[in-house]
């Protein structure tokens, strides 16, 4: 196998491990990559983890002249390279409309004049709002929301019109998107104009929604990453992780190693292509649980979780995935358990040095409103 493939924002997080999928598969790969200070620290500085085998070019997806010389001679591209941040995007929205929407619009119209066999895209949980829900009666209901009187009042469940209790469900990719924050509004437009433009010009494409993504290398310093992140630099710091709301809502957590093993079957399975496709582990765990259960890996079971209270603007109460069409469509089944991924995890952070900048992102949402 000789095919050229294309990570854009392939030194983070996912388009580390990605790329590391892929050179195990006989692939070639090409990285191109900002190093935005917010996730690799100043400098530019590519970072370690990333293979010496990976070609990378650094350089701004919104850049055509970047795009341009990324592209020659590829085969297929990943599009990984994004803002990410669901608090902050309801005040950097330039800067997240530039990196999310401009740079896809960008590389698409690369793509127009250079196409390539096979374009993946990630796309986000995000794009749902709330998850799909079930009313005392069996009805699914998939527009509910909260309203604002009701988050001021802590009353964090959602109920359904009639004051009964709803029960959130596995979320299909049938659920009409809910576009709660920049952030999922960005995610959204990626895919779609992804898909369109793929569909336009015979570029097969595939949109692949992660959900709650752990595992190494993710930017501990960066207080707007994944979730078991941010719990990681409170704990390593000896903090107290911060949990919003009663820290009983329910996410999907999925181990980046599984994801990346996704993304390789979305390339090459022919059915996937003109799909959206949840990735998750289609497993429902509380934030409260799972930050109880990085005190225990880290070894600080003394430091008991924060409870704040508060709403932070754009965020859900449920939502974790039904992952039929992934097992259907791509033969994806999750391998890694919790329990190990957790541990893999706890591994890797021995010896990491961590800014603590939890409190300074929490104050930045006070200070314009963004938090109840």
């Amino acid at each position: 196998m000789n095919q050229l493939v294309l990570i854009t924002g392939g030194a983070g997080f996912v388009g580390s491990h990605v790329a590391d999928e892929l050179l195990r598969q006989g692939y070639r790969v090409r990285v191109l990559d900002s190093l935005v200070e917010q996730v690799h620290g100043p400098g530019k500085h590519p970072p370690a983890y990333l293979s010496p085998d990976v070609e990378l070019i650094v350089g701004d997806v919104a850049d055509p002249a970047a795009v341009h010389r990324a592209l020659q001679g590829v085969d297929a591209v990943y599009h990984l390279a994004a803002a990410v941040g669901v608090g902050q995007s309801m005040y950097e929205v330039a800067h997240y409309t530039t990196t999310n929407n401009l740079g896809t619009a960008v590389l698409m119209e690369a793509l127009i004049q250079q196409p390539v066999e096979r374009l993946v895209v990630a796309s986000s949980m995000s794009v749902y709002g709330e998850g799909l829900y079930r009313t005392p009666d069996g009805r699914l209901v998939a527009g509910a929301e909260r309203s604002r009187q009701q988050l001021m009042n802590h009353q964090w469940e959602l109920r359904s019109a009639a004051d009964a209790p709803l029960q959130p469900v596995p979320t299909p990719e049938t659920k009409i998107p809910a576009l709660a924050s920049i952030y999922a509004l960005s995610k959204y437009d990626q895919e779609r104009v992804c898909l369109l433009l793929g569909q336009a010009y015979s570029i097969p494409t595939v949109a692949l929604r992660f959900f709650n993504i752990y595992g190494p290398r993710q930017a501990l310093s960066n207080p707007y990453t994944g979730v078991l992140a941010i719990f990681a630099a409170r704990l390593l710091n000896d903090q107290p992780p911060l949990i919003f709301e009663d820290g009983y809502q329910q996410r999907d957590f999925v181990s980046v190693y599984d994801v990346a093993r996704a993304c390789r079957l979305a390339l090459e399975s022919p059915d996937a292509a003109g799909s959206v496709i949840n990735v998750g582990s289609g497993i429902n765990t509380t934030v409260r649980d799972i930050a109880l259960q990085m005190s225990a890996v880290l070894g600080k079971e003394h430091i008991e979780p924060q409870i704040t209270s508060e709403y932070r603007v754009g965020d859900i109460r449920h939502c974790y995935a039904d992952i039929s069409c992934a097992e259907r469509l791509l033969g994806y089944h999750p391998q890694v358990d919790f329990k190990h991924g957790m541990a893999d995890l706890a591994a890797w952070l021995e010896g990491q040095v961590v800014r603590d900048q939890v409190l300074v992102a929490k104050q930045q949402l006070a200070e314009r409103g963004l938090t109840l």
